[in-house]
């Protein structure tokens, strides 16, 4: 336990809430004690609220959908997994000897879940800037560079940010749909300020807007 708390740079005031955000299902059923998932559901609370923020105030001109996967790729399984095992919450692990064997100590399903729970004990035994150090320390330096990048964007939600910073924005006009009805073809192309800036072609609308926004993001290019 001590070097845990010296590890997540926090030490408990109740060293009982560390217990259990580090005791799995298996161990606690064995044992007639509570397991991390009560503290795993805060945690998750408690990272999403951490990451929705620091991406908010981040990016003021991003959509909601695009801030949504932004933040989803920020705190997916192999983040908190990774940031657990680094950690050294695995070493702290309490399992039932079955779950033990089976790897359980190395499971990123596992380790993702006592990343989310040490996360809720913290926020229970400290509060929420105690908690969200411990999400900077976790996962910082992703949300540091990988808030800044755009590469996982699709085209359309590309073009909008980067149309966005200049203060305009995409509208996308068809013009026109041909082909029989199990195979229509659309053409769409997108406009800014009333300008033509790129067109696309494809079997539904969405193939269509977003081929039209990788256009228009190559002509900005150059």
């Amino acid at each position: 336990m001590d070097k845990i708390q010296e590890r997540i740079g926090y030490a408990f005031q109740d060293i009982r809430l560390l217990e259990t955000a580090l005791t799995h299902p298996s161990y606690a059923g064995d044992h007639h004690v509570e397991s991390y998932q009560r503290l795993e559901f805060l945690g998750d609370a408690v990272l999403e609220l951490c990451v929705s923020e620091a991406l908010y105030r981040a990016h003021a001109s991003l959509s909601e959908g695009v801030l949504t996967r932004m933040r989803a790729e920020l705190v997916c399984e192999d983040a908190l997994s990774e940031a657990a095992k680094r950690l050294g919450l695995d070493k702290g692990l309490r399992l039932s000897v079955g779950e033990e064997r089976s790897g359980g100590r190395n499971k990123k399903s596992i380790l993702c879940d006592v990343m989310e729970s040490v996360i809720g004990a913290v926020h229970l035994d400290g509060g929420r800037e105690a908690a969200n150090r411990l999400i900077y320390l976790a996962i910082g330096e992703r949300i540091k560079n990988g808030s800044g990048k755009t590469d996982h964007l699709d085209a359309k939600s590309k073009l909008q940010a980067v149309l966005q910073a200049k203060g305009d924005m995409p509208e996308y006009e068809m013009v026109s749909m041909s082909g029989p009805p199990h195979k229509p073809v659309f053409v769409y192309r997108v406009k800014v300020k009333g300008e033509v800036v790129g067109e696309g072609e494809g079997g539904s609308k969405q193939i269509a807007q977003t081929l039209a926004a990788k256009d228009a993001l190559l002509k900005l290019s150059k």
